[in-house]
């Protein structure tokens, strides 16, 4: 039986009190969800291992089944992989933002979501002016970079940009764990620092200003690691070929060392403006080839960070009606059984407006296979579910079970 695997990124919530003291999955409208829920078993896991920050990098490696403490090595290591920087055992790698701060405040963590075509011109530029043969930029998708430094120590205390918006960004400049990193903490906040002082007056940003956008004025580097040692996805459960289908280079980084074909789709943003049609087609053609599919959607998540909740129930409900719907209508005239799971990777809520580490939902169909008693997909209604609380590899055991 093949499979495929819908990561809803960071679509669960708390009860919101906009949408009566409901969850957006409990609010929005979604039948292919339900229908799914009610035909299939349903549970919830717990993505976030004890001792980890609940990063889209630590959940999506969970979900897969990965022993974090063994293979984690941060998400610049898989931003690298993804936009093909083959790091050298003396480089460290780190995600780095072009964010936008005001004054003394961290006021977003994406810049507006600036378009990858401005983000790359600032890029070349930091490179021009704080690049060195230590120091290398490579650009990525929209705000989310990459920073590799010769002998760098990773042992550093770094805050997520997303998690702390609207507070002052001096006090969560970057701290070293020991003595040894102190060096290496000191160069990336005077490059934050220097950042912040040559980009405000590019031309991009002067243009940005002028349209009423968020300016790209800082770099923030954070998640830093080496070359991880990953065993594929492939060695680890016994299927022949599998393919990632993202937006966003961690998701890919991550099918690179998880021996994933990556597959591009046009149109497809990361964002509630995302390309659901053309993922949901690139998903099922690649289902015609492969044994296993992960498909990642981001716009929830986006939406969480923004705090925007009539817009998660929007990106919730498009994805029910514009992606769900077209894989399950068109598996149900294929001869071969296709395995369907849907789940988020973390819960991002609106009122937080960062992830969390409370478990997720799940929903596991498996044509043919006794359903539990849970009849609508979200938060609440799973916990009366099949399989109660799953952890560590269990749910791509169970998944993947023949």
């Amino acid at each position: 039986m093949k499979t495929i695997i819908i990561l809803a990124d960071g679509a669960a919530d708390e009860p919101i009190e906009a949408l009566g003291y409901k969850t957006p999955l409990q609010f929005a409208h979604t039948p292919y969800m339900d229908k799914l829920a009610s035909m299939g078993v349903t549970g919830q896991m717990r993505t976030v291992p004890d001792g980890f920050h609940p990063g889209s990098e630590v959940a999506n490696l969970a979900v897969l089944g990965y022993d974090l403490p063994r293979v984690y090595e941060g998400r610049g290591v898989l931003e690298a992989a993804s936009i093909g920087v083959e790091l050298q055992p003396d480089e460290m790698a780190m995600r780095c933002n072009l964010i936008c701060v005001k004054g003394e405040i961290l006021k977003n963590h994406s810049a507006g979501h600036i378009h990858t075509e401005e983000a790359d011109e600032l890029i070349q530029y930091l490179n021009e002016r704080l690049g060195t043969e230590r120091v290398k930029f490579h650009t990525g998708v929209s705000y989310r970079h990459l920073l590799v430094i010769k002998k760098g120590d990773k042992r550093l205390h770094c805050t997520p940009p997303h998690d702390v918006p609207l507070h002052p960004f001096r006090p969560l400049l970057i701290k070293p764990e020991v003595a040894e990193a102190e060096e290496t903490a000191r160069l990336l906040n005077e490059l934050i620092l220097e950042s912040q002082k040559i980009l405000m007056e590019h031309p991009v940003n002067k243009k940005r200003i002028a349209e009423g956008k968020d300016p790209a004025n800082s770099i923030w580097p954070w998640s830093p690691g080496y070359r991880p040692a990953m065993q594929t996805l492939p060695d680890m459960y016994g299927f022949e070929k599998g393919a990632v289908i993202s937006a966003v280079d961690l998701i890919r980084g991550i099918g690179v060392y998880a021996g994933l074909q990556n597959i591009p789709v046009a149109g497809a943003t990361g964002l509630y403006d995302t390309h659901y049609e053309g993922k949901a087609k690139a998903a099922l053609e690649a289902l015609k080839t492969n044994d296993f599919v992960y498909l990642h959607i981001e716009a929830s998540d986006e939406a969480g960070h923004e705090g925007d909740v009539k817009l998660k129930v929007k990106t919730i409900e498009y994805l029910d009606q514009r992606l769900v719907r077209i894989i399950y209508d068109e598996l149900q005239r294929w001869d071969e059984p296709v395995a369907i799971a849907i789940l988020p990777d973390h819960p991002t809520p609106c009122a937080l407006r960062t992830h969390t580490n409370k478990p997720i939902p799940f929903i596991l169909y498996k044509p043919g296979e006794e359903p539990d008693n849970v009849t609508c997909y979200d938060e609440q209604s799973v916990l009366k579910g099949k399989y109660g609380v799953l952890e560590n590899d269990q749910f791509m055991k169970e998944l993947l079970k023949k």
